[in-house]
């Protein structure tokens, strides 16, 4: 089984790494997503695969160096994908969904938490169901906000090892120990199929090349900074969706210096 990247890299050394090594990033994800998300990764610096066929999504995420797996569209292939990937390596993603009303993805991703996923990530609702508490969203959308879960997203990774990430304006990220927030992006990205599933499998290539806490780290700092990018170049959603792959391309490991990322211990966020 393909294990996680021990190396603690900061957002600007994490994307300089990325480039290097080109990471074979597996994706099992919603039909919305499916090409605006590879020319995500393949903007970023990453090669994309989308092998989500039962008896073959096993074998390939045995030598992918990260994968999602992103319960859009849990067809009967994807749910036995998402089993074979998980016995196959330590290196993925859970993005839940729309978990919460819906029972047949919301009981998968109860089994795929308990298989210990690297990172899960998803917004403020989905979070909240996946740790036990709440009852979802409108659909794919958010009716909380990432600091209104914190306590849920902190114990979540305690009680499973994982890293928690948590998406919205200030994307909150916990390993259990380490809290950090990250802030800046822009609305439109939004307004756009694929934005937040596409911030998913940007974590599952950075698994290639970090351990999970730096991952999420990096690929949010790598969102929002294309994100501002593609607003300031944009006049709606359209051209912002074309924008935002351009960004990514552009992006340079020195546009990356951290200062938008803001780090606590777990510990204190109850005197914050």
């Amino acid at each position: 089984m393909r294990d996680v990247v021990p190396t603690v890299r900061g957002p600007e050394a994490a994307l300089r790494a990325l480039r290097d090594a080109v990471p074979l990033t597996h994706c099992v994800t919603n039909a919305v997503v499916t090409g605006f998300t590879a020319n995500a990764l393949l903007a970023l610096g990453a090669s994309p695969a989308m092998v989500d066929i039962a008896g073959e999504a096993g074998i390939f995420a045995g030598i992918a160096d990260g994968v999602l797996i992103n319960l859009g569209t849990p067809n009967p292939q994807q749910q036995a994908s998402a089993r074979e990937i998980v016995a196959a390596t330590r290196r993925w993603v859970l993005d839940p969904v729309a978990v919460g009303m819906l029972p047949i993805r919301t009981a998968l991703a109860a089994e795929l938490v308990a298989a210990r996923p690297a990172i899960i990530r998803g917004n403020a609702s989905e979070v909240a169901v996946v740790a036990g508490g709440g009852s979802g969203g409108r659909g794919v959308d958010s009716v909380d906000d990432p600091d209104s879960v914190h306590a849920a997203a902190v114990d979540l990774a305690r009680r499973t090892g994982t890293v928690v990430a948590v998406s919205g304006e200030v994307d909150l990220i916990t390993d259990g120990e380490r809290v950090a927030r990250v802030r800046g992006g822009d609305p439109l990205l939004t307004r756009v199929t694929g934005g937040g599933c596409s911030l998913g499998a940007t974590m599952a290539a950075f698994l290639g090349v970090v351990e999970p806490f730096s991952a999420a780290i990096a690929a949010s700092v790598v969102h929002k900074h294309a994100a501002e990018a593609a607003a300031s170049v944009s006049s709606g959603p359209g051209s912002f969706a074309v924008a935002f792959l351009d960004a990514l391309a552009a992006l340079s490991p020195e546009d990356l210096d951290g200062s938008r990322v803001e780090a606590h211990l777990a510990s204190a966020e109850a005197t914050r």
